[in-house]
């Protein structure tokens, strides 16, 4: 992850594309229209990114390595192309062979900086509350 991390801050595609397997599988439980599998969409996903948010910078807030599998927290920054700030915050579990990304599971979205508080949310996942 730390070569990985180290390419998307130098907005190096191709050597953020060399730290995944051609049959990568991503998936994201929260959002489970967004799973893809292969290299070409891990492209085109940050192709756009890095085209669109110029100072993108990512940081790994802490890790852990289970065997094959590593757990990171990720923090992601930089400004959007329409000028407003990009912050993603998130959990990333991710396979590895080959010392390579085999599958993800992203447990990651971009942060809200306003938005229901804590009772309204509670409210809304009990179905006590506006929608």
């Amino acid at each position: 992850m730390e070569r990985l991390t180290a390419a998307q801050n130098a907005h190096d595609l191709e050597g953020m594309l060399a730290c995944f397997h051609e049959d990568y599988r991503s998936e994201q439980p929260l959002f489970p229209a967004r799973t893809f599998r292969g290299i070409a969409q891990v492209r085109a996903n940050w192709s756009a990114l890095l085209a669109s948010i110029p100072d993108f910078h990512a940081e790994i807030l802490r890790s852990a390595v289970d065997g094959d599998t590593v757990f990171v927290e990720i923090h992601w920054t930089g400004t959007k192309a329409d000028g407003s700030p990009f912050e993603e915050r998130g959990v990333l579990i991710m396979g590895i062979r080959d010392d390579r990304l085999a599958w993800g599971r992203l447990y990651a979205d971009e942060v809200e900086s306003e938005g229901a508080d804590i009772d309204t949310v509670v409210r809304r996942m009990a179905g006590t509350g506006d929608r």
